[in-house]
């Protein structure tokens, strides 16, 4: 961001408004998550047999729908009437699954990721966390009356390529869950070699830093304000990427130090957390964490979808 004076305030200027308000436009478009293709493949093959009643749709039948329910953000059973109502549209003869079936099929659905271009060399990601209301009171009511008991949510955990504002890895937990555990889960996701692993002070553990350097990924995470040096400058071993974090930190200052290394690219993981929460809300509409995890993965693969339609071209002002 360029410099500016103290008291004015840095703006930017969309360049390329008149394709990404298109683009904005084209994901209300029903035809681009709904097609033809879907149809063909709506009846599930039953190859592979399973205890019970045979499976009578896809997975691809029951994740657009289910895409479908997360992008108009709609219950079970709106999601069943839009359905029927599309099929009549389409003068299509399929069975529509009901409700039950869509949300028996969501607990035990794999939701693979999408990304829109395979990187030519190893990429950067950066990690963040954010929480998701399950139930409870909201905002305005704990402020008025304070927080009650009945106030649950789960925390999910993003990687994100900042070169490409993709998803490429995710997880939702409970809302107990430490950030610094699920930095493997994060990492066994990424398809891509990682050459860089951006986080804030909640990546700043031990078990972090050797897990990344098991996998040959640098770290940049700034360490606690009172951090140690855990080995002497002239041990024999090689220098510890944290230690040399707190040496410059202490020569050069922390905002120096940030700089230098580029951290504010960390940023990027917030803005897609925020990216998130406009386009499908605050709160998960499931109550069972299976369900939940599910939903969650398909607003990630819709929102790399959004990516894929079109994103902004700025300059600063």
């Amino acid at each position: 961001m360029p410099a500016t004076a103290s008291n004015s305030k840095a703006t930017y200027k969309v360049t390329n408004w008149a394709k990404y308000n298109e683009s904005l436009v084209s994901r209300g478009d029903i035809t681009l998550w709904f097609d033809e293709e879907v149809l063909k493949a709506w009846e599930h093959q039953n190859a592979q047999r399973k205890v019970g009643h045979p499976f009578v749709y896809s997975a691809l039948a029951i994740e657009s729908l289910l895409m479908l329910r997360e992008l108009f953000r709609l219950p079970y059973r709106q999601t069943e009437g839009l359905a029927r109502a599309l099929i009549k549209l389409m003068d299509a003869e399929v069975p529509i699954p009901d409700y039950t079936s869509l949300q028996k099929r969501a607990a035990k659905m794999n939701v693979v990721f999408q990304v829109a271009q395979t990187p030519a060399g190893p990429i950067h990601v950066v990690v963040d966390s954010t929480g998701l209301k399950v139930y409870g009171e909201g905002e305005w009511k704990v402020r008025k009356h304070g927080v009650g008991k009945r106030r649950t949510w789960r925390k999910l955990h993003l990687a994100v390529n900042p070169d490409t504002h993709e998803i490429v890895a995710q997880t939702l937990t409970e809302n107990d869950e430490h950030d610094a555990d699920q930095v493997d889960q994060l990492l066994d996701q990424v398809e891509a070699e990682v050459e860089t692993f951006y986080g804030d002070g909640a990546y700043d553990q031990w078990k972090v830093y050797q897990s990344l350097k098991r996998r040959g990924v640098c770290s940049i995470i700034p360490p606690r304000k009172n951090a140690k040096i855990k080995q002497h400058g002239n041990a024999a071993a090689d220098p510890l990427e944290r230690d040399e974090c707190i040496r410059q930190i202490r020569r050069d200052g922390r905002k120096a130090w940030k700089e230098s290394i580029g951290y504010h690219r960390r940023s990027l993981a917030e803005t897609a957390m925020h990216r998130f929460k406009r386009c499908f809300g605050e709160g998960l509409k499931n109550r069972k964490l299976e369900n939940q995890r599910t939903e969650a993965a398909l607003r990630c693969k819709l929102l790399n979808l959004f990516v894929t339609l079109g994103m902004p071209l700025f300059v600063w002002s």
